[in-house]
């Protein structure tokens, strides 16, 4: 009887771990070929695992809600064979299941590009597992392998999760801690508990008690541990322009009417913003970008990457792949399918994975302005504000005027580590410049 293994297959090029949600067979139940055999989330979305061969599930190395890394075995199933030692199965995919709400956060830390390494500071020599994500966390906090092994993990078998850690990193910054000569000792002084400190007792949220205390669903946990991670890993800076988009404002208003006629679509401001993006990207190509250890990746294809909100109030960012071959037909029509799909958790994992760059609108939510948070491994991130009238100084061949004018903010924070202020403001105010000088004679 031949073995094979059944492996957490990759899910995206930035996707370093799957949570396992549910098994759906037990140790001794036959598996037909692409029968599901578990189901797993990653931050971005739901699926569901198949098998790979026909045979009797006979070994389960992971139990439910574990965190395993891509790559990893996390099944053996048995197949009628001659051969007895297990090989390692390729042809596994993950098929969607509905996808769930996720993070502007479109995708996970890219694996450690440096992990402790010697005696006193590595994790290499430990027994306890420990995923690229908590290592490279380690690796920029400081924390020793003497250190992270007095982590209290609430993973399986004890494993540290990346909440465990980030709690860890909290509370440390409160309590210094003194390394002691020898191995693995390690004193720890603990500082008193702040008060404000919700994931301690529950006494110390309110004094009167008049509260309702809700537990956060798993996505936004998931959310919630995306934005952490991504201030942690890169230093950001927001820049802020303003821009004049009467023209832009006219046209539409101009065009909609026939724009539904001609091709079934309403058309939005967010294909045209995204077309002043890609224009944009391509004359300053560094913020179209990614960072793994002190290389930068410069990525050649624009996946435009679009923050939705869902009924949930959770957000999702589904990509629209190669942006700059489409015309503004085709971005409408990409932006209204994307955009309609999420709202029903109807997209697939390819769907959500793959950006370079991603734009969130915060006017839809009113808001004039916005410092949002990278979605990690990009460099940058726009938010587009609220267009409103306001009174502004306009030139004319007779002199300056004052008058009535669609304006509007955009900010864009970018990660300092690899996009300076001169590369990030041009490129910002290179949207502006597109936006203002938009053609009010553009033919659909």
């Amino acid at each position: 009887m031949a073995k094979v293994e059944l492996i957490m297959p990759k899910m995206g090029e930035s996707i370093m771990e799957a949570t396992i949600l549910n098994w759906t067979k037990s140790v001794g139940d036959t598996i037909d070929l692409d029968e599901t055999v578990l189901e797993i989330a990653t931050d971005k979305v739901d699926s569901e695992i198949p098998s790979p061969v026909v045979g009797v599930l006979s070994e389960i190395l992971f139990e439910v809600d574990a965190v395993v890394p891509i790559g990893t075995v996390i099944a053996i199933i048995a197949t009628e064979g001659e051969s007895a030692s297990p090989s390692a199965s390729v042809s596994v995919t993950a098929s969607p299941a509905a996808a769930q709400a996720a993070a502007v956060k479109a995708a996970v830390v890219p694996a450690a590009s440096a992990n402790v390494a010697s005696s006193s500071n590595g994790v290499g020599d430990s027994k306890r597992f420990y995923s690229p994500l908590v290592k490279n966390i380690a690796a920029s906090e400081g924390i020793a392998l003497s250190e992270l092994e007095s982590v209290p993990g609430s993973g399986a078998k004890g494993r540290v999760t990346k909440k465990d850690l980030l709690a860890y990193v909290v509370n440390r910054s409160g309590a210094p801690t003194t390394s002691v000569a020898g191995p693995a000792v390690v004193k720890t002084v603990s500082a008193p508990k702040a008060s404000t400190n919700v994931s301690t007792a529950s006494s110390n949220v309110s004094a009167t008690g008049n509260v309702e205390i809700i537990e956060m669903d798993r996505m936004r946990k998931l959310i919630a541990d995306h934005m952490v991670m991504s201030k942690h890993t890169s230093p950001h800076v927001t820049s802020f322009v303003e821009a004049d988009v009467t023209n832009l404002v006219n046209w539409r208003n101009s065009v909609k009417g026939e724009f539904i006629k001609n091709h079934g679509e309403k058309i939005t401001f967010t294909p045209i913003f995204i077309e002043a993006v890609v224009k944009a990207i391509k004359d300053f190509p560094g913020v179209n970008a990614s960072v793994d250890g002190t290389s930068i990746i410069m990525k050649k294809d624009i996946n435009i990457g679009m923050a939705a909100a869902l009924p949930s109030g959770n957000l999702i960012v589904p990509v629209i792949k190669n942006a700059d071959t489409l015309n503004m037909v085709g971005l409408t029509k990409k932006v209204n399918d994307l955009a309609g799909r999420a709202r029903t958790n109807n997209l697939s994992p390819n769907e959500i994975q793959g950006g370079t760059f991603t734009m969130t609108n915060v006017g839809t939510f009113g808001n004039v302005m916005g410092t949002p948070i990278i979605n990690q491994p990009q460099v940058a991130i726009l938010a587009v504000g609220a267009i409103r009238k306001k009174p502004a100084v306009v030139e004319t061949e007779y002199g300056d005027v004052i008058a009535i004018r669609q304006m509007m903010f955009l900010s864009l924070s970018y990660d300092h580590r690899v996009v300076d202020g001169m590369l990030g403001g041009s490129f910002l105010k290179r949207i502006a410049d597109y936006l203002e000088q938009f053609d009010v004679d553009q033919k659909i």
